[in-house]
């Protein structure tokens, strides 16, 4: 029996992680002005970054249609979609291939609502991969990873505010202000689907103890666990965090992984993201 795990575009995984795990990813089409990219494997991310950079256009994107996610649920016996209800315009889309493809005689996926992006989705899949391996039955990967979702913690760090602004989420003198005064905001996962604003730090040495000290009061158990940092253009921040991870806790295994498209237009240039 075939098992695989789907995923669109905002789950940041490197091509040897998505080789390994046998991970299906359906990209999305992102719009910066006039150009279009498709947020797939041979998306140049640094040209997609300038591009955001040089535009001062609102950017967009658009979900895949239904019957790519459809034809990924016919091609395994066993199937299981990670994405964000509330976050992603693909869940629905996803939904709607599933529903196909139960209609033309596949057994279906079981749709999970990961209520995170970027590091929060890549940490599903990770999740997944690892019970799959295990032989765990379909019903106790479901429970397990819909108790592991509702205990995940996801949180980004944000340096530029451009894209913000560009969407109305940030004034432009808000954002001008935030700059010159070197502020760095945290915001995470709110338990809803919902991204909220945790914390607003002085430099990038107040933000990484932040992120420490959210993880300490978080009170999760780290041992025999992962922990996933994405990264915007920003290697030396993502490892300098891994570091000081691995120095006061005990997870099993940190991944740091390059963000694609989708990510880096909400996280902006040299955002972090840590899930765990």
């Amino acid at each position: 029996m075939t098992r695989q795990i789907i995923v669109d575009s905002c789950c940041d995984l490197t091509p040897k992680m998505r080789e390994k795990m046998g991970i299906t990813s359906i990209p999305l089409t992102m719009t910066v002005g006039n150009n279009e990219f498709l947020d797939d494997e041979n998306l140049d991310i640094d040209g997609f970054i300038n591009a955001l950079g040089n535009c001062s256009d609102k950017p967009s994107s658009a979900s895949p249609p239904p019957f790519l996610f459809q034809e990924a649920v016919e091609s395994a016996d066993e199937s299981y979609i990670t994405l964000s209800e509330r976050l992603s315009g693909s869940y629905g889309n996803a939904v709607i291939g599933n529903n196909m493809a139960i209609e033309n005689g596949s057994s279906g996926a079981y749709i999970f609502d990961s209520k995170s992006a970027t590091a929060g989705e890549t940490l599903i899949a990770i999740k997944l991969y690892e019970l799959i391996e295990s032989g765990k039955s379909r019903e106790e990967i479901i429970e397990t990873v819909n108790n592991f979702i509702n205990d995940m913690k996801t949180y980004c760090a944000l340096e530029n505010y451009d894209n913000l602004q560009k969407n109305g989420r940030l004034s432009k003198i808000t954002s001008s202000i935030i700059q010159v005064l070197n502020i760095r905001l945290i915001m995470g996962a709110n338990g809803n689907g919902e991204f909220a604003l945790f914390e607003k730090c002085r430099g990038v040495k107040h933000m990484t103890q932040r992120i420490l000290n959210l993880i300490m009061k978080s009170g999760k158990e780290t041992k025999n666990e992962s922990l996933v940092i994405t990264h915007c253009n920003n290697l030396s921040l993502a490892i300098q965090l891994k570091d000081m991870i691995v120095e006061r806790f005990n997870f099993k295994k940190i991944y740091v992984v390059p963000t694609g498209g989708l990510s880096s237009l909400y996280t902006d240039n040299k955002g972090v993201t840590v899930a765990f």
